[in-house]
């Protein structure tokens, strides 16, 4: 009993290791089909097999000088009875040989006369199949010509575990590849809001279109935020180079930003005070810094008001309702470059059918097929056919020129559109108040002149 139960333990074992080479059923190999080439003419016979024994047949991998012939029954079967043994099997007469009275190839019209076959033998001990010649005359061998045939059928063994070798590290690094797109996504997701932004009593539109994906994560990132009732912080920026090191400096750069604007209602200091942070950061410089623009919103009767600054980013573009397209703010040096940034706020209206265009240089440096890049011009002539469309309109146009513009989008590209709507209703104030959740009376608005400045907190 003991050996019955080790013996169908020893097969359970072994047609485990041919489920792992998967390799039955599967087209012809040119490699193996040569090297049962090889092995026919090694012993001067004109057929050369190489088999797999599966639980209830015997399966050709390979097969030279038979054709029509893809598999036969296990039993009788002489690779069967092969690879039961660690050495060669030889039928140098099968006529005359009681093993092999029975089998089909040799009762059938093949005639087979001769058989010499090596186990194919796995690095972990198990014999999935053989490596054997066949011929319809009997034949005797040398011990040169069997040793070649068991070289030979190592070098199928060594073939089939550089296949599993070969899956398994496919297999591996799409796992791993997945994993990392995982950790990506994960990662990019702390550089975007957690939802669709929105500023009430505003339109409001927002755009993230991932550039090159070999590099999973990149360093665009941007953040619509309420700091009081009538007071919403917006930004927008990129940071230097591609990948997890960009990510962590702009999500560094993103929270630093909401932290400084809650001591600071200048947009020039709160990114004074995001410079000090990236520096503090310590590191090469070179590649811990980020452009970015940040600017603070507030509601009024006429629309709204916007005060604006802008650390080495491209600045933000105002559309008028009338037509006009104009460049607001004064860019100062990238934050984490130099200790002074050298900011000048920016403070601008906006009516009814006025928008603000904010982006990064995904959009206005693609280039095309003759290495034209996209460029600023081009935008604010875009602009000037997208006066009085709503936010959404706007910023999906300008995501779809880009991307009919240039080969393909490389870089990152971050698009924010704020636009005051059309109509404000029959009670503009009402409007206000509804947004901001303040009763009419206690009521702070911030209509000063363009150019002036805050009027201190009472």
């Amino acid at each position: 009993m003991t050996s019955t139960l080790d013996a169908e333990e020893r097969e359970l074992a072994r047609m485990s290791a041919v489920r792992r080479f998967a390799i039955l059923d599967t087209p012809p190999d040119g490699s193996f089909e040569r090297i049962a080439s090889v092995a026919a003419r090694t012993f001067g016979v004109p057929i050369g097999i190489i088999s797999i024994v599966d639980s209830d047949r015997i399966w050709f991998t390979a097969a030279h000088g038979i054709a029509d012939v893809g598999e036969v029954a296990r039993e009788p079967g002489l690779c069967a009875s092969a690879i039961l043994h660690d050495g060669p099997w030889i039928v140098t007469d099968a006529t005359a040989d009681p093993r092999s009275l029975a089998n089909p190839l040799v009762t059938g019209d093949l005639g087979l006369r001769f058989y010499a076959g090596v186990p194919l033998t796995t690095s972990d001990g198990h014999n999935i199949g053989a490596l054997c010649v066949l011929d319809t005359e009997p034949h005797d061998v040398t011990e040169l010509a069997m040793q070649t045939l068991a070289d030979l059928a190592a070098v199928v063994v060594e073939g089939l575990e550089l296949r599993v070798a070969a899956r398994e590290t496919v297999t591996a690094e799409s796992h791993l590849r997945r994993e990392a797109e995982q950790l990506a996504l994960a990662l990019q997701s702390s550089l975007l809001p957690p939802r669709p932004p929105g500023i009430p009593g505003m339109d409001l539109a927002t755009r993230f279109i991932p550039g090159d994906r070999s590099v999973y994560v990149g360093g665009d990132f941007f953040d619509v935020f309420r700091l009081s009732a009538n007071d919403w912080g917006i930004v927008l920026g990129d940071a230097c180079g591609k990948g997890p090191d960009a990510a962590s400096i702009a999500a560094l750069a993103r929270w630093s930003v909401r932290a400084a604007s809650v001591h600071h209602f200048d947009p020039s200091a709160v990114l004074s005070d995001l410079n000090a942070v990236l520096l503090g950061e310590g590191g090469d410089a070179d590649d811990r810094f980020c452009t970015v623009a940040f600017a603070r919103l507030e509601l009024d009767t006429c629309g709204a008001w916007i005060t604006l600054a802008s650390a080495g980013h491209p600045l933000p573009m105002l559309v008028r309702a009338s037509g006009v397209v104009e460049e607001r703010g004064r860019s100062g040096f990238p934050a984490g470059l130099f200790d002074t940034v050298m900011l000048i706020n920016d403070r601008v209206g906006l009516g009814p059918g006025d928008a603000l265009v904010f982006f990064t240089d995904g959009i206005t440096e693609t280039r095309n097929a003759l290495g034209e890049l996209f460029g600023e011009a081009r935008l604010r002539e875009l602009l000037t056919t997208l006066t009085r469309q709503p936010a959404d309109a706007v910023a999906d146009a300008i995501v779809r020129e880009a991307r009919q513009f240039g080969t393909a989008l490389r870089d990152d590209v971050a698009v924010l559109v704020l636009r005051v709507p059309d109509d404000l209703g029959i009670d503009p104030m009402e409007r206000v108040v509804s947004a901001t959740g303040v009763a009419k009376e206690d009521l702070r608005l911030p209509g000063y002149p363009h150019g002036g400045q805050r009027p201190a907190e009472a």
